[in-house]
C-alpha cells in the first residue's frame, strides 16, 4: 500500500524515498511493523479472547496430565494476532502488483480460516474433535491444489512444472502434470505438520521463525538473477518480493512469542498453526525449494512421521511405537520437562536451518 503510493507517484527514485526501491529495506520494515503491532495490540486480542473464551482451550483428556491443571484457562486462537499484523505488515510494505505475494497471501488466510472453524468448534463443543478430517482436508487440499495451479502459471514455463534438488547444480526434476498435486501435498502437508508441532508454549512458533528466515535468503537469492548465477540456482522472476512476506511473518511471530513463552498467556490454536505451515508450504513451493524445505522443517516432517508411524502400528498390532505422539508428548511422558523438551527442538531447528543454508553453496 505504502509501497505502491510511492511508486504510483514515481517518488521511488527521489531521496529519502530511494530506499522503497529495495526488498532489504521493505523486508525489514516489515518485521518491525509486524513485531511492534503484535506487542501494541497483543494485550487486548488476548483480553478479548479471555473474555469470549472464559474456561480457555479444552485440554486433550488423553494428553500429559500435567497439561490439564497448568493450561486450564489459556485462551487459543492466538494465530489471529499473527494473521491481523502480518497481513497489515505485507499490505503497507510489499509490491501488491506481484502475483507471490496475493497467492502466498491467500493460502495462508484460507488456511487460517479453516483452523479458525476447528477452533470455533472445540470450544464450542468443549472437546478436542473440532471439524471432521474430511471438512478440514477438503478445504485443506482445494486451497492448496488453486495456489499450485497459480504458481504454476506466473512462473517461467522452462521451471514451471520442475522441482529443485538440494546439493546439485541446477538439476531439476520435471513433474509435468503432476506438479499441481506435488504442490498441493506440500502446501497442505506443511499446514499439518506446523499444526502437530504446536503442543508446547512456544515450540512450534521458534521453527517457523527459524524455517521463514531461511527461505526469506532463499527467496531473495533465487529472486536476483545475479546472486541465483553466482550460486548456481534457478532464477525466478520476482519471487524476490516473497522475502518480504517471509520478513512479516517472523515479526509477527516473534511478537506473538512475546505472549507464547512459557507460561503462555495465549496459544495459537489451529488459527495460526494452519496458517503458517500452509505459508511456508507455498513459499517453498514458489521458490522451489520444496525438498530443501523438508530439511529446514525436518523437525516438522519429524513431528508428522511420529503421528503416522504410532496410527499406522496401532491399527495393525494394537501396540504403541511411542509413549505418545506427537514426538514432544512422548518425551513428556519420558519425565523431561517442557522447557528441556522445547529448547532442544529449538536447537534441533536451528541446526536444521543452518544445513538447509548450507545446501546453497553446496552446488
Amino acid at each position: 500500500m505504502l509501497y505502491d503510493l510511492i511508486t504510483r507517484f514515481g517518488l521511488e527514485y527521489l531521496s529519502p524515498f530511494n530506499l522503497f526501491r529495495y526488498i532489504t529495506f521493505r523486508a525489514g520494515a516489515a518485521c518491525f511493523t509486524a513485531f511492534f503491532l503484535s506487542l501494541w495490540i497483543g494485550p487486548y486480542i488476548i483480553a478479548k479472547l479471555h473474555k469470549i473464551q472464559r474456561d480457555g482451550q479444552p485440554i486433550r483428556a488423553l494428553g500429559p496430565e500435567r497439561h490439564i491443571k497448568e493450561k486450564a484457562g489459556t485462551p487459543t486462537m492466538g494465530g489471529i494476532m499473527m494473521l491481523l499484523t502480518l497481513t497489515l505488515s505485507i499490505l503497507l510494505w510489499s509490491d501488491l502488483s506481484n502475483g507471490f505475494i496475493w497467492i502466498v497471501l491467500f493460502v495462508t488466510l484460507g488456511f487460517g480460516l479453516i483452523g479458525f472453524f476447528d477452533d470455533y468448534q472445540k470450544l464450542a463443543k468443549r472437546n478436542t474433535d473440532g471439524l471432521s478430517k474430511r471438512t478440514r482436508l477438503g478445504g485443506e487440499f482445494l486451497i492448496s491444489i488453486v495456489a499450485a495451479f497459480a504458481l504454476q502459471y506466473i512462473t517461467p514455463p522452462d521451471i514451471a512444472n520442475q522441482v529443485a534438488l538440494p546439493f546439485f547444480q541446477n538439476l531439476m526434476i520435471p513433474l509435468g502434470y503432476f506438479f499441481p498435486i506435488f504442490g498441493m501435498v506440500v502446501i497442505a502437508g506443511f499446514g499439518n505438520a506446523v499444526n502437530f508441532t504446536d503442543g508446547l508454549d512456544g515450540l512450534a512458533i521458534v521453527p517457523v521463525v527459524i524455517a521463514f528466515l531461511v527461505f526469506a535468503l532463499i527467496a531473495y537469492i533465487v529472486g536476483n538473477a545475479v546472486f541465483a548465477k553466482y550460486l548456481f540456482l534457478h532464477f525466478v522472476p520476482q519471487s524476490g518480493e516473497l522475502g518480504i512476506f517471509c520478513a512479516a511473518v517472523i515479526g509477527a511471530g516473534l511478537g506473538f512469542l512475546w505472549f507464547n513463552a512459557p507460561p503462555a498467556s495465549v496459544f495459537m490454536g489451529d488459527t495460526g498453526s494452519l496458517a503458517l505451515g500452509g505459508a511456508l508450504g507455498t513459499v517453498a513451493v514458489a521458490v522451489k525449494h520444496e525438498l530443501v524445505l523438508c530439511i529446514v522443517g525436518g523437525l516438522f516432517v519429524v513431528e508428522t512421521l511420529s503421528v503416522i508411524i504410532q496410527v499406522a502400528w496401532y491399527k495393525r498390532t494394537k501396540t504403541r511405537v511411542f509413549l505418545m505422539a506427537p514426538l514432544h508428548h512422548h518425551f513428556e511422558k519420558k519425565g523431561l520437562s517442557e522447557s528441556k523438551i522445547v529448547i532442544r527442538f529449538w536447537i534441533v531447528a536451528i541446526m536444521l536451518g543452518l544445513i538447509g543454508l548450507a545446501t546453497l553453496k553446496l552446488r
